[in-house]
């Protein structure tokens, strides 16, 4: 919904509510309820009946335009509703202006207090609903932000010019240096390095990148400088195509239908359907056509929703504050209706199931001990940025390990480095290195080796000249809650997927420690979409969970889209529920909290149409025969009495523990 749909709601609710609170006060339907009278003084009598048009053409207006919209349709919901029931009120109020006719204790019997108290509550909560609603607006323009602004094109003769990114084009050379975005799709025509490209495959190693290597628009450069040949600009790049991924899957939603529009629609019907048998039924029966409006009018004003407004809003407002106290921020009321109805919840790996960072899984020695092989290799990789390196460091830092002291220090590129401790050559790198420097791992450390590599982790090895002493098993870190997440999700019934950019090796290996039903593997981010709406098919409700940017069309394709809050922003702005904490676990909570909120929808729409079943019939005089009729003035306080009910029972949804899972 559009923004400035929100705030008209809102500024017309704070305008009518001072003038509905004068129209309440000088009533004298309500001054003889309640016992009171208000000063008079000359034209006070008009109060009621002016401002009342006042709230019905500033207030009603947007109800009216609406239910004109609802009624083209041929779709009647809350909005045909309200607009009958303001109408009649007035219409009818201003007809005991110009005819004043009073009841039985000398009473006007105009509903100008009842047209002020529903338009305005009926803008209350048609604001608040607005607002927990909400819409990815911002999710393109994250997208755009991850392409840099200038480029350095690289011109014949060899000199270097800043150029907007706009204007590269195909057969362009760009030069990329340390840590800079590359601004389009390409090809490495020279030089080495290592790019990020985890915001667009999830897969969480940089990956090194030569002469022949393509390279993606928007992943970030390494440590070394590149100089790239343009080959895709626009709308051709990678990007390009995942931003149109997600604005077409965000077109594909339509409008869900709530349940306070269902109940709406019946009761419009219900409402209309017996306003015009009451007409008929009491000009047939008496002949009096005074009886028979006054009591086609009463069945048509008791029929106005009130509570019905405000049963749900109320439930969405409370809940969406709950869910925030509790790290969970409710961003499209839908995404919280279906999270009750999962059958399967897919989760990305990187930096969802997992941390997203390199760490030490497995460590073995032979010929040395755990704490000298951790001293050297964390000395060897002091000054190194590399991720595997921060990795090592880490590890023996947690062990309470002092890095040793290096000299001779020396990278051997692509392969590792090489230094002295104590006088003493040692050498740390990956598999490649024991190529370079003629070792072989003997076979303890192979076979931690081997069971690494079925894993699909990362080895590296740490070396002296003579022989090789330690393995370290590298990779993406499984977070502490993700196993509960998952046995929790299972015992809700809901089965749970993992959706990754990753090996099939390292894929496997994750699901079988967290005991993962489902596992894609080695999926291309324009495949993700997809791979959801497969799940989706056979009226299966899927949430999708992730944080990177390759995660946003099937975020935004889901029938819930959870983004991690420590994922990038793109992610955010696509998914209908964000975690702040980052916690797996949380997931638990939205499908119990959906449940709860459902719960008390439900309680809420009986609560607040409830009254109708009694009230409606009496208000048609089915039991006139016997002498029991309904009162308007009974009849709002029936309806009054609904709303307060709604409103206290939505206030104990406060009382759900999100804390335990």
């Amino acid at each position: 919904m559009h923004e400035g749909h929100i705030t008209m709601m809102r500024n017309r609710f704070f305008v009518t509510l001072p003038l509905t609170l004068l129209v309440v006060l000088y009533s004298p339907m309500v001054q003889g309820w309640l016992g009171f009278t208000m000063p008079a003084f000359p034209g006070s009598m008009w109060i009621a009946p002016v401002i009342g048009t006042i709230i019905f053409v500033y207030g009603g207006l947007p109800f009216l335009s609406m239910a004109r919209g609802e009624l083209s349709s041929r779709q009647p919901g809350m909005m045909t509703l309200i607009s009958v029931a303001i109408t009649t009120a007035y219409v009818y109020s201003m007809g005991i202006v110009l005819f004043p006719a009073h009841d039985a204790a000398g009473m006007t019997m105009d509903f100008f207090w009842e047209l002020a108290t529903l338009i305005t509550v009926m803008l209350l909560g048609h604001w608040i609903e607005l607002r927990s609603v909400g819409q990815a607006q911002g999710a393109l323009k994250e997208l755009a932000k991850l392409l840099p602004d200038t480029a350095e094109r690289i011109l014949p003769s060899g000199q270097i010019e800043t150029v907007a990114a706009a204007d590269l084009r195909a057969g362009d050379r760009v030069l990329i240096r340390p840590g800079a975005s590359i601004p389009a799709d390409g090809v490495v025509a020279e030089g080495q390095s290592s790019v990020n490209e985890s915001m667009l495959t999830g897969e969480s190693m940089p990956v090194a990148k030569s002469a022949g290597d393509a390279v993606i628009g928007g992943t970030v450069n390494g440590s070394g400088a590149l100089r790239v040949e343009i080959h895709k600009v626009g709308e051709g790049t990678a990007l390009a195509g995942i931003m149109r991924l997600v604005e077409d899957a965000q077109k594909s939603q339509s409008r869900a239908q709530t349940l306070a529009q269902r109940a709406a629609f019946y009761l419009t019907l219900i409402a209309i359907g017996a306003g015009i048998v009451t007409l008929a039924g009491w000009l047939i029966v008496t002949g009096s056509l005074a009886d028979a409006v006054r009591s086609t009018v009463t069945v048509l004003v008791v029929a106005c929703p009130h509570a019905l407004g405000l049963a749900v809003p109320l439930v969405v407002s409370i809940s969406t504050t709950l869910s925030a106290r509790s790290g969970l921020l409710v961003r499209q009321r839908v995404a919280l209706e279906k999270a009750r109805e999962l059958d399967i919840v897919v989760f990305d790996k990187t930096g969802t199931l997992t941390k997203g960072e390199q760490g030490v899984v497995d460590f073995a020695t032979d010929g040395i001990s755990e704490d000298a092989a951790l001293r050297i290799a964390a000395g060897l990789e002091r000054d190194s940025e590399h991720m595997i390196a921060a990795a090592i460091r880490s590890y023996a830092d947690g062990r309470g390990i002092e890095p040793a002291p290096v000299t001779g220090f020396d990278a051997l590129a692509g392969r590792g480095v090489r230094a002295d401790v104590d006088g003493t050559a040692y050498y740390i790198g990956g598999p490649r290195l024991l190529e370079t420097v003629g070792l072989a791992a003997p076979a303890s450390l192979a076979e931690h080796g081997r069971k690494a590599e079925d894993a699909g982790q990362s080895l590296i090895y740490l070396a002296s000249q003579e022989r090789v002493l330690a393995v370290f098993a590298v990779a993406d870190v499984i977070r502490e809650k993700s196993r509960q997440a998952v046995r929790a999700l299972h015992d809700l019934g809901v089965e749970v997927a993992m959706l990754t950019g990753d090996s099939q090796a390292v894929a496997d290996s994750v699901a079988r420690e967290l005991g993962i039903d489902t596992v894609f593997a080695q999926v291309l981010p324009e495949q993700k979409a997809g791979r959801v709406s497969h799940l989706k098919q056979g009226g299966r409700t899927v949430a999708m969970v992730g944080d990177g940017v390759n995660d946003a069309p099937a975020l935004a394709t889901a029938d819930v889209g959870i983004a991690i809050g420590a994922g990038t922003d793109v992610a955010i702005e696509s998914a209908g529920i964000i975690l702040v904490r980052s916690n797996p676990l949380d997931i638990v909570r939205i499908v119990r909290l959906s449940r709860a909120t459902y719960r008390k929808m439900v309680q809420n729409l009986w609560w607040a149409a409830g009254y109708n079943i009694v009230a409606i019939p009496l208000a048609m005089g089915v039991l006139a025969p016997f002498g029991i009729t309904l009162d308007p003035a009974v009849g709002a306080v029936l309806m009054s009495l609904s709303t307060i009910i709604v409103a206290f029972n939505a206030q104990l949804l406060r009382r759900l523990d999100l804390k335990r899972v």
